[in-house]
């Protein structure tokens, strides 16, 4: 696999448009000003980070929701 390819697909169809979505509003939530053009890799590592411990803390809690129902 070249350089800079991404290896990491979703399993369930229609969930990168989810999750990009997701980035946006987090990074909104959070006051960081989204790139214009689409290319992330010009912000910096603390916003582009704080962005994705923000959707991995809301993906946890989705799943941890989602689990406790079906235990109830």
């Amino acid at each position: 696999m070249a350089l800079g390819q991404k290896r990491n697909t979703p399993v369930v169809t229609g969930a990168m448009k989810a999750l990009e979505q997701l980035k946006y509003e987090v990074a909104q939530e959070l006051g960081i000003q989204t790139p214009q053009d689409g290319y992330w890799g010009t912000m910096a590592t603390r916003d582009t980070g704080a962005i994705g411990g923000n959707i991995t803390r809301k993906l946890v809690a989705l799943a941890e929701q989602q689990l406790a129902g079906r235990f109830q």
